[in-house]
């Protein structure tokens, strides 16, 4: 374990036990949200691979505009 997260967890459990597990279940569901982000990212290669040469291919076909900020 490193010293920082050491020490956020010994400040942690200065903390009432409500608010520890209140902590606790976002770090959890923080740490399961980031797994699963991976995961999908990692599964959508191929997609976004083809989204990207999509979009090039449009590009070099002078099918696309910049982006005009002022209208969004």
């Amino acid at each position: 374990m490193t010293k920082l997260l050491q020490e956020a967890f010994n400040k942690a459990s200065e903390l009432p036990e409500t608010e520890q597990d209140t902590l606790a279940k976002w770090l959890l569901e923080e740490l399961q949200s980031e797994r699963e982000w991976d995961r999908v990212f990692a599964d959508s290669q191929d997609v976004l691979e083809r989204l990207g040469d999509e979009a090039l291919d449009a590009h070099k076909k002078r099918k696309t505009r910049p982006m005009d900020f002022k209208r969004l």
